[in-house]
Parts: C-alpha cells; sequence; structure tokens
C-alpha cells in the first residue's frame, strides 16, 4: 500500500475538517491533492500529533486529521497518553508507517520489522486510546477513515505503507504563509476572532 493511494482515497472525503501533517513527504502529498487553507504543515518533527490534539480541543465542533509518520510519533510518544487522557472526539489520527525516518535519508526507524519492531498500533491501545486501526491495505484504510470521519474518537489508523514518495510539486507557501492561511480560515469559517492585533505588513498581502 502507497501513502498516495491512501491520501488520494481521502481527498475524496475531506470538506471542511483541519488537516495536520508532518514534515515528511505527507505534507507535499497532501499540498497537491486536499484542500489548501485547512491545511497546517508542521514542519519540527515529533509535534504533529501535539498540534492537531490542540486544534481539536480548541475547535471541538470541528474534525480535525492529522497525518503523521512513525518516525514523526516516535519523536513524541507521550502523546498517546495525552490524546488518551484528553479524548477528543473530534481528533483523526492517521500515522502511515513506512518504516523510515524519510525526511532525513531514509535511516531504519524502530517499527520496521527487521529492527525492533514496534507496534504503534498496539502502543496506542495500550495508551488508552479505544478506537484503533491496524491496515495494511487500500480498502481496509478507506473504511477506517470513513468510520473515523463519522465521530467518536479519537481514532488512530495505524497504516503501513512503502516507503516510497511521490512526485509531486514543491509546496507553493512558506510556513509563515501557511499559518496565517490556516488562520483567516478557522476565522472565516468559525466566525471567530483569533488574531489580536493586525498581521505583519510583510505579511498582510499574503493571508
Amino acid at each position: 500500500m502507497r501513502r498516495f493511494d491512501c491520501l488520494t482515497a481521502a481527498a475524496t472525503l475531506v470538506t471542511d475538517q483541519l488537516v495536520v501533517t508532518n514534515n515528511g513527504g505527507a505534507s507535499t502529498e497532501w499540498a497537491a491533492l486536499g484542500p489548501a487553507d485547512s491545511h497546517l504543515q508542521v514542519k519540527t518533527l515529533g509535534l504533529c500529533s501535539s498540534i492537531g490534539l490542540g486544534l481539536a480541543l480548541a475547535l471541538p465542533r470541528r474534525t480535525v486529521v492529522v497525518f503523521d509518520g512513525d518516525g514523526s510519533l516516535l519523536m513524541n510518544l507521550s502523546t498517546l497518553a495525552t490524546i488518551a487522557g484528553r479524548r477528543p472526539p473530534n481528533l483523526v489520527h492517521v500515522v502511515f508507517d513506512n518504516g523510515i525516518y524519510e525526511a532525513s535519508g531514509g535511516t531504519r526507524t524502530n517499527t520496521a520489522e527487521v529492527r525492533a519492531g514496534t507496534d504503534l498500533a498496539a502502543m496506542a491501545r495500550a495508551a488508552g486510546i479505544a478506537a484503533v486501526h491496524a491496515v495494511s491495505e487500500l480498502a481496509e484504510f478507506s473504511d477506517s477513515f470513513v468510520g473515523a470521519l463519522d465521530g467518536g474518537g479519537p481514532t488512530f489508523i495505524h497504516a503501513r505503507v512503502e516507503p516510497v514518495r511521490q512526485k509531486v510539486p514543491p509546496v507553493s507557501v512558506d510556513e509563515v504563509e501557511n499559518k496565517y492561511r490556516l488562520i483567516r480560515y478557522i476565522e472565516r469559517t468559525e466566525g471567530i476572532s483569533i488574531l489580536t492585533r493586525p498581521i505583519p505588513a510583510s505579511q498582510a498581502g499574503r493571508s
């Protein structure tokens, strides 16, 4: 199963959900497939799930989808216990496990079967997350993702994927523009005010 195929399937289902991606190939691949304004690209390894949790807690009426990676989650395993403790029903945490640190050269992670064979789905269950799905086929992924979007989470989907990266165009916005674009999208669609002071002049024309 390929991550890009999973994201392609997910893109047909995502409407007004907020999507948070990690600093691997999921960010560039989703940017080529999904809605732009509702997408936050997290550049710091390990914080994708934590930021997604924060958004889910701050916006309880909005579904938040996190497209994470095995290397990223291994950097911040405590997030599983925090998610389980807070139990946001609107959080969908997808971990694409390709067994490597893709963004830094392809070193194997401990989830690779030739290494320790660490089981992230089992860790999520042990942390206390009730809705956990381990999938390795595209149909399984689609079914579990559809169910997760219906609510009743938090939902953790552990998707075993091949260590390949789809060739897609580079992301057209930097981190600052991406942040302000997401803020403006949330303000507009939630009818709330987040920024209490004007955007810096250098960013005013880019939000």
